[in-house]
C-alpha cells in the first residue's frame, strides 16, 4: 500500500480524484468533526440529520454509505463509527481500520481518500496511526493507494516515520 497525502480541507479533497472518501464519526460528536464535518457542511447537514434520526450512530464497527455526487467529487462517502471520543484506543483504531480495509475490498476499490480513525480528534499520534494501518494492510495487495487526509505537519511526520521504518526493515 502506498500512502499519499492531502490536507483535510474541502478544496483539497475535491482535487483528490478518487471514487471513495472514508471519514470517521464519533458516537458523541454532534455535529460531526473532521472530514465528516466537512462532508456534512457540503451536503447541507445530511450527516447531522442521519445522526439525529439514529440512522447513523457512530458506534464502533458501524459503516454508513452515502452518495457524494453531485455536491462532492466522490461517488461514495463511507462513514465509519469510532465510538465515544473518550473511549478511543489503539484497539478501536485496529477494529475500524480493519473494517475500512474489508469494506474497500468488498467494493473492489483500490484507491481512496481516508481519514484515519481517531486522527481528527488527535486521539492517536499520526505516526502510530500510519504504523497500525500499514500493519493491518500487510499482505493485502487489494489496496494500491490510500490518500490520507492529514494536516501538513502530520503529513511530514508520517512520511518520515514510514521511510524510517522501511530502512530498518519493518
Amino acid at each position: 500500500m502506498e500512502l499519499r497525502f492531502t490536507a483535510p480541507r474541502l478544496e483539497r479533497l475535491d482535487q483528490a480524484g478518487t471514487e471513495v472518501l472514508l471519514a470517521c464519526v464519533a458516537s458523541d460528536e454532534r455535529p460531526p468533526h473532521g472530514v465528516a464535518g466537512l462532508v456534512d457542511w457540503r451536503l447541507a447537514g445530511r450527516v447531522s440529520r442521519l445522526l439525529a434520526t439514529g440512522f447513523a450512530t457512530g458506534a464502533v464497527g458501524e459503516v454508513v454509505l452515502i452518495p457524494g455526487r453531485p455536491k462532492l467529487t466522490f461517488e461514495k462517502v463511507l462513514l465509519f463509527g469510532t465510538g465515544p471520543t473518550g473511549q478511543f484506543t489503539e484497539h478501536v483504531f485496529r477494529v475500524v481500520a480493519e473494517r475500512m480495509l474489508v469494506t474497500l475490498e468488498g467494493l473492489k476499490t483500490r484507491n481512496a481518500v481516508v481519514e484515519l480513525p481517531g486522527r481528527h480528534m488527535e486521539a492517536i499520534a499520526p505516526e502510530r496511526a500510519a504504523e497500525l494501518l500499514l500493519e493491518a494492510a500487510r499482505g493485502r495487495p487489494e489496496h494500491d493507494v490510500w490518500t490520507l487526509a492529514e494536516p501538513v505537519e502530520a503529513q511530514r511526520t508520517i512520511a518520515q516515520h514510514v521511510v524510517q521504518q522501511r530502512r530498518i526493515g519493518r
